[in-house]
C-alpha cells in the first residue's frame, strides 16, 4: 500500500471525466494540472504529498454552481474511491483539507504538519487571484459562465461579496511563500474586479 501511488491511472481517468463536462468552464481538468504543477514546485515544504495531491484530484470532483454540498460530497468521494488504499488517519486529513476549500479556512486538524500542508492546499487553490491580470480576467469570465443561470444583478452582489471576503482577510494566502509571491497581485486583481462589478462594466 505504501508504495503504490494513491491517485493510480484508473482513478486518475475517472476523476479526469468528471472535471471535463461541458458545465465546467474553470473548475476543470486545468484548475488540477495548476494545483498539481505548485505542489511539485512547493514539495520540499509538504509533509505528505501523496495526501495533498489526493486532495487536490478530488476537492472539485463534484461541481454543480447550484449547489451548496460540493465539497462534502467531493469529501466523501474521496473517503469511498480512497478506502483500502490509505489509513483512516490519511484519510480522515484528505477528507478535512477537501472540506476546507469551501470556506477557505484552515481546517481543524491538530497535528502541525497536517495544517501546514492544509495551509498549502488552500494557497494553491486561491493561486489563480494572483495570476497576470490577463489570465485573472480570463478566470472571472470562467466562473460568470459557471453561474450563467445567475441573473446579472443577483451575480454582480454575489461575486462583489466573496471578493470583499477575501479583501477583508490580514492575508488572502497563509503561507509566507504565497504571500509574498502572490498576495499584491491578488489584492490588485480583486480590487479591479470589484470596481468593474460595482460599476457595471465587469
Amino acid at each position: 500500500m505504501e508504495n503504490e501511488p494513491l491517485i493510480d491511472e484508473a482513478l486518475k481517468s475517472e476523476l479526469a471525466a468528471l472535471y471535463s463536462t461541458e458545465d465546467r468552464h474553470y473548475h476543470d481538468l486545468s484548475h488540477i494540472e495548476a494545483m498539481l504543477a505548485l505542489a511539485d514546485e512547493y514539495r520540499g515544504l509538504l509533509d505528505d504529498p501523496q495526501a495533498v495531491e489526493a486532495a487536490i484530484w478530488f476537492h472539485d470532483a463534484i461541481y454543480d454552481s447550484r449547489a451548496k454540498d460540493n465539497e462534502a460530497k467531493s469529501a466523501e468521494l474521496a473517503e469511498k474511491r480512497l478506502a483500502g488504499r490509505v489509513d483512516p488517519g490519511h484519510l480522515a486529513r484528505i477528507a478535512a483539507m477537501i472540506n476546507a476549500t469551501a470556506t477557505h479556512q484552515l481546517p481543524p486538524l491538530r497535528d502541525e504538519d497536517a495544517l501546514s500542508d492544509a495551509a498549502l492546499l488552500l494557497d494553491m487553490d486561491l493561486a489563480i487571484l494572483g495570476a497576470d491580470p490577463a489570465v485573472f480576467d480570463a478566470y472571472e469570465q470562467a466562473i460568470r459562465l459557471e453561474y450563467g443561470w445567475v441573473e446579472e444583478p443577483m451575480w454582480r452582489a454575489g461575486r462583489s461579496a466573496v471578493l470583499k471576503s477575501f479583501l477583508a482577510r490580514p492575508h488572502i494566502f497563509y503561507t509566507a511563500e504565497f504571500q509574498n509571491r502572490f498576495e499584491p497581485k491578488a489584492r490588485q486583481n480583486i480590487e479591479r474586479s470589484l470596481a468593474a462589478l460595482e460599476s457595471g462594466t465587469g
